[in-house]
């Protein structure tokens, strides 16, 4: 059963679209290269809180209005927040709440796609990794420059190592060296490689297409499974497969699924 519509949050920085069953938020400061002000993050937190409560939405994608996907923190209010007066414990706890973002971007239950074009750097680059499918234009610029102002690449980087591994997050991070979409795609951190935002778009298309074929409920198992399997041992994440597994295949949806099997039909989720 498609839940009642939610009233989505109305924001300066972050526009929200919905087509059907698929939402699209863009980062909405073209003039400032859509760079991860706190006004920026906080209204991308309220769109993915409304997305995540709507099981009738099956998918979000995350894109930047004007020539660049996101270049990255934003210095200005970075040099007015965490090296003003504030105590060492506040600046702590400001970057902890970077940390609170990226992780709701990686534990949306929808599957989250970014489409990258012009530049994805530090943050942003590091914000598209906590998703779970990254396409990019080959025209996009990245590069986790954090070390080269003197800072640390901090909150990002649980999602750079488990996207390229820990050694080539160490050579990307160490020399704060800037690379092409292409380089990006041959280390790990972008899925699909595409000439233009034209080729993105169809891209995202394919990938709609596919991600509404499978059950809704157990997509968002699955990505639950997939985030447990890094901190469960071997047989804590067995009994936890097993009780995922038996929850799907006990629920409606599970029935639905295999019934459509057996039947040589195609599934009807949204009844479900």
């Amino acid at each position: 059963m498609n839940a009642p519509e939610i009233q989505a949050p109305e924001t300066q920085t972050i526009e929200f679209e919905l087509d059907g069953d698929w939402a699209t938020l863009w980062l909405n400061r073209p003039e400032a290269r859509n760079a991860m002000s706190d006004e920026l993050v906080m209204d991308l937190q309220a769109h993915l809180a409304h997305i995540a409560a709507r099981s009738d939405i099956r998918g979000l994608t995350i894109r930047g209005r004007g020539e660049v996907f996101c270049a990255g923190g934003d210095l200005k209010g970075f040099k007015n927040n965490f090296q003003s007066e504030r105590s060492l414990e506040e600046v702590i706890g400001d970057s902890s709440k970077m940390g609170d973002f990226f992780l709701a971007v990686r534990s949306m239950p929808q599957v989250v796609v970014f489409l990258l074009h012009g530049a994805a750097m530090a943050g942003g680059l590091g914000m598209a990794c906590a998703g779970d499918i990254v396409i990019a234009a080959k025209d996009t610029k990245m590069g986790l420059t954090e070390t080269s102002i003197g800072v640390v690449p901090a909150q990002i980087g649980r999602y750079i190592v488990e996207r390229v591994g820990e050694f080539k997050a160490r050579y990307i991070m160490l020399t704060a060296k800037r690379f092409t979409a292409t380089q990006g795609a041959d280390m790990g951190l972008v899925d699909f490689l595409v000439d233009d935002i034209a080729a993105a778009e169809a891209m995202e298309a394919d990938i709609k297409a596919d991600v509404r074929r499978c059950a809704p409920m157990a997509n968002a198992a699955t990505k639950k499974l997939l985030e447990q399997n890094k901190l469960l041992g071997p047989q804590d994440m067995i009994r936890y497969a097993g009780e995922l597994f038996a929850e799907a295949v006990k629920s409606d949806e599970g029935r639905e699924g295999v019934a459509s099997f057996l039947e040589k039909r195609k599934p009807n989720w949204t009844q479900n």
